[in-house]
């Protein structure tokens, strides 16, 4: 059973960002299933730094549109990616330094984060990139 879901109610309506989306959710849940399975540290870690790269590049492509159609709250939401990315690499670290190991704990992070911020922030911009000829 997957850790989360993609489901309908996530999408923003722009191909490109649903896309991505699912990718992280997919992302999410290899990460859970190689903790859930101990498959080793090394194995987390390498699917944790893939999710962190593939992360930037789903920030640096949404604030790429958001920036070029001129959204209006555009800072407020590179600022919440920008906390997003300094958490993760947060925990990133203590992994890789030993101090830590993935837990629950950061799993529910990267879920809760991923999910409320499509919900919370992503649909904020949905019907204004839709307006501007972005599907």
């Amino acid at each position: 059973m997957a850790f989360t879901t993609w489901k309908a109610t996530l999408s923003v309506k722009v191909e490109q960002l649903d896309q991505q989306h699912k990718r992280l959710v997919d992302m999410i849940n290899d990460l859970y299933e190689a903790m859930k399975a101990g498959t080793g540290k090394e194995t987390t870690e390498t699917i944790l730094s893939e999710l962190i790269d593939y992360t930037l590049v789903h920030f640096a492509d949404e604030e790429r549109l958001l920036t070029q159609h001129g959204y209006p709250d555009i800072a407020d939401h590179i600022v919440l990616h920008e906390v997003f990315t300094q958490q993760v690499m947060e925990y990133d670290n203590k992994i890789k330094a030993g101090c830590s190991v993935l837990t629950l704990e950061v799993m529910m992070f990267l879920q809760t984060w991923l999910v409320g911020h499509i919900k919370c922030e992503d649909m904020k911009f949905s019907q204004f990139l839709n307006a501007n000829g972005v599907k």
